[in-house]
């Protein structure tokens, strides 16, 4: 992508890595950069900065937290915000999703180090208060409840994703590209700096897994019709540096001061905060630092250690943005990891499409070997799979052909399958054994001594929506608007094979009518996959 008259969303654009990629930006005139900060003093400081090297760019702010709601609820509000299903209606509630439906971005960088801003709400923690008291038989309180539910990593990390897919998608954002970390500084387990006594820290690798686990889900990102062209820079390495300098030294947002210690007797305790043990001058403690951003400042010694040779080493910001910007134009770096997953996962093969045909053709013999039907066990999931197969099969034993279906009105095909599942019972009893019950048009239900759908139910009340949302997610639906559904999803395959010209035998085409057969023999499987293919926009779309 050409990035010339562009807009452009930066988050963690203050940070170390964002101030980069706002100026490797900026060379290339975009019409609009927006930074996003968590603080909006922090996104103000980066404006100015680049307005004073760039004075008629169009540069604007934004601020917040991405992982949050836009508009602060209760605790238990933003818990259920991560935990809950997510519905279209949720989405309008995340900052990040108004953030990215307002700006419209054409691109957007997401140099926010996600992996810390998740891990570090500690859970282990959390979780060792809950189990201190239960090894006392002590009642667990809501507060700490509360905050271990707040601060699972795993479900806050799928929402981000989740709400940011769908945001980019509305906003109609075109190209996607995250900066990532390995957690380590590219090290291994054996990575002396940590966040604790243990070695290696729980935290550290906490934010490992996680940071593998989000390239993950880019990864599913990219491979999903429709999403922005996604790819992911992952520094193996310490990232320096934002300033040299020599001054007071800043820890935790403190200055640490001087002090007057005098040798005193060790005793027999000993307490990590001791306000007698020294005296603490006005004077604060002075030295020549390097500014490294997020990771805070290190003294000479410590980034001489740090970057040595078989310790962390570094690169740059300049270089991370050189390479993310070259990306997004089009080049091809070798440090994009979603295209690194790419080539390195093992695809589908030619033996195992040699091997399907085979495995087909063994259990269409036993099947007619036993007089048996093998249409779904609902071990596949979800039971909307089950449904749509039973649906088909049911149509195959009442009409043979997708054609008899497509010459029959919805009203034929309703009064075929209801006499079908009453004069033939087995059928029936065959597809409610496995949980999914049978809905007539005249509201009577088919079912078996347990259902799927509705999960865990007891004594739940059976409303119209209700009704529908079920027959949608797991029962087979013999009324009249699916039975006319059916006859349009047939009509439609007619015309998708239709629309290939006569005689054209060439690869372009796959659905032709040597893929349905000459007879166009309803086959459930093929039909079902069909339907999540194309019409549920369900399909894979790399091979």
């Amino acid at each position: 992508m050409n990035i010339e008259n562009r807009n452009v969303l930066v988050l963690g654009g203050y940070g170390l890595v964002g101030m980069a990629v706002c100026r490797e930006l900026l060379a290339r005139k975009p019409r609009r950069i927006q930074i996003h900060s968590l603080r909006s003093d922090e996104a103000e400081r980066a404006r100015s900065e680049l307005l004073a090297e760039w004075p008629g760019a169009e540069i604007v702010t934004s601020s917040g937290d991405i992982f949050a709601l836009a508009v602060g609820g209760s605790h238990l509000d933003e818990i259920s915000s991560q935990l809950g299903q997510l519905h279209k209606d949720d989405l309008p509630r995340f900052l990040l999703y108004g953030l990215l439906t307002r700006s419209k971005p054409d691109v957007v960088i997401d140099c926010v180090n996600t992996s810390t801003a998740i891990a570090y709400r500690d859970l282990y923690a959390r979780a060792q208060r809950a189990y201190e008291l239960l090894a006392k038989d002590d009642e667990v309180d809501r507060e700490t409840v509360e905050s271990i539910l707040e601060a699972l990593y795993v479900p806050r990390l799928i929402r981000h994703v989740q709400v940011f897919y769908q945001g980019m998608i509305e906003a109609g954002t075109r190209v996607y590209v995250k900066v990532g970390t390995t957690g380590t500084g590219g090290m291994g387990l054996n990575i002396p700096y940590t966040h604790s006594e243990e070695r290696p820290s729980r935290m550290l690798l906490s934010k490992s897994a996680l940071a593998g686990a989000q390239s993950m889900l880019l990864f599913l990102m990219a491979r999903t019709p429709g999403a922005p062209i996604t790819k992911e820079i992952k520094p193996a390495a310490a990232i320096a540096w934002k300033k040299i300098a020599h001054g007071p030294i800043v820890r935790r947002g403190k200055e640490i001061r001087r002090i007057e210690a005098r040798p005193r007797p060790l005793g027999e305790s000993l307490s990590s905060v001791e306000p007698d043990a020294a005296r603490v001058l006005e004077q604060p403690l002075e030295a020549a630092y390097i500014d490294t951003g997020e990771n805070g400042i290190f003294s000479l010694e410590e980034f001489a250690a740090l970057t040595t040779a078989e310790q962390m080493e570094f690169v740059t910001p300049e270089e991370i943005a050189g390479y993310l910007v070259q990306e997004i134009e089009g080049g091809n770096t070798g440090h994009d990891v979603v295209n690194a997953l790419d080539n390195a996962v093992l695809g589908p093969t030619y033996r195992a499409g040699l091997l399907r045909h085979w495995a087909l053709e063994r259990m269409i013999e036993l099947q007619r070997e036993h007089g048996t039907h093998s249409v779904a066990f609902e071990m596949l999931g979800p039971p909307h799979i089950s449904k749509l197969l039973f649906e088909a099969h049911l149509l195959r034993e009442a009409f043979g052909t997708m054609e008899a279906v497509r010459e029959s009105s919805p009203e034929e095909v309703r009064d075929r399958l209801d006499e079908l599942v009453r004069e033939r019972p087995e059928v029936a009893n065959d597809v409610a054994a496995v949980g999914i019950p049978i809905l007539l048009d005249s509201g009577e239900l088919l079912r078996g001594p347990e259902v799927i759908v509705p999960k865990d139910a007891r004594n739940r009340k059976v409303t119209p929506e209700l009704v529908e949302a079920w027959a949608h997610d797991g029962w087979v639906d013999l009324r009249l608007a699916n039975c006319r559904r059916w006859v349009e999803r047939f009509h439609e395959i007619d015309r998708e094979v239709a629309a290939i010209p006569e005689g054209e035998s060439s690869s372009r085409h796959m659905r032709t009518t040597r893929f349905w057969h000459d007879d166009r023999r309803i086959q459930p499987g093929k039909v079902t996959g069909w339907i999540l293919s194309v019409e549920e926009k369900g399909a894979r779309m790399k091979r």
